[in-house]
């Protein structure tokens, strides 16, 4: 059993400093596709970022969570956040591509149903794909790697988001054709819960934004729901709430015609001075200077 004292906590920000020949990486996003040479593969990690990695040729082993996966050509494999990471070992002529994210840049477009893939997939991380599915994957990730290698042709940062988001989006709907979409049997209870809880969010219903409204509505204390998140994502219930509204914010004011005024009222805000302050607080500036910082909205 891995005693949680060896473990050591990767996120995107240290990313670059452990590893410095990914083709993209910042404290967001991290594209690469040569793992072979990143230092200390044999030790302990926990990751808290998402990643997606597929398998081009050759075949890695490696331990996600106690449990021993394999990937061999074509397949696909899903490393969710909180993970714990252990005993890399590949073959040499062992290629792939690697697609990293955080959080945060996952609930600027995560919805419910991308929400319900990713349970699924938990479930089996490891999939195998068709020569077209992986050659679309790939392609995905070259789009991705020569914008990066041309800034003449990248008109920030936005346009990334976006090929990310196109990219999640046939990653999880090519997983999910692979096996059955009920898998929460096979759950435990405190699966449930976090999984209830995150698909409230995911679905940007107003639920209000204070736990106990989401723990009112799940039918448990606050306390108990935070206790879960904090297991499943190293999060209170609190900070993953708080995420979740930025992303639809970002959503709405970025891709959206409402006004001010109505995206304030769509996602539950009492008056829009509350509003103002909350996007303030946590985008740094008001609501439609976001949106002409950003080039979107009205």
């Amino acid at each position: 059993m891995i005693k949680p004292t060896t473990i050591t906590e990767i996120d995107l920000r240290s990313a670059p400093n452990l590893y410095d020949k990914a083709s993209y990486a910042d404290d967001e996003l991290f594209f690469a596709d040569n793992i072979t040479s990143i230092p200390n593969l044999d030790k302990v990690f926990k990751v808290n970022f998402f990643a997606f990695v597929f398998c081009l040729n050759g075949q890695l082993t490696l331990n996600l969570n106690d449990a021993r996966y394999v990937m061999d050509k074509n397949d696909g494999l899903f490393v969710d956040t909180n993970t714990i990471v252990g005993s890399w070992e590949h073959t040499s002529d062992f290629r792939c591509v690697i697609c990293a994210f955080n959080s945060d840049v996952a609930f600027n477009f995560v919805n419910k149903s991308l929400f319900e893939a990713i349970m699924q997939i938990k479930q089996q991380p490891v999939i195998h794909f068709s020569q077209d599915e992986i050659t679309l994957m790939v392609k995905y990730y070259e789009l991705a790697k020569f914008k990066t290698e041309h800034p003449e042709l990248n008109f920030g940062k936005e346009t990334m988001i976006n090929i990310l988001r196109g990219y999640i989006y046939d990653i999880l709907s090519n997983m999910s054709r692979h096996f059955e979409l009920d898998n929460t049997a096979m759950l435990r209870q405190g699966d449930k819960l976090y999984r209830r809880f995150m698909l409230l969010l995911a679905d940007g219903q107003k639920q209000g934004r204070s736990v106990k409204a989401y723990a009112d509505e799940l039918c448990v204390s606050p306390k108990y729901l935070t206790s879960i998140c904090h297991q499943h994502a190293n999060k209170t219930a609190s900070e993953l709430i708080a995420q979740s509204m930025v992303g639809h914010i970002k959503q709405l004011l970025l891709y959206s015609d409402m006004t001010i005024k109505e995206i304030a009222a769509h996602l539950g805000f009492g008056n829009l001075s509350f509003f103002g302050k909350y996007v303030k607080k946590h985008l740094g500036v008001s609501p439609n200077n976001y949106r002409r910082i950003n080039g979107y909205g009205k």
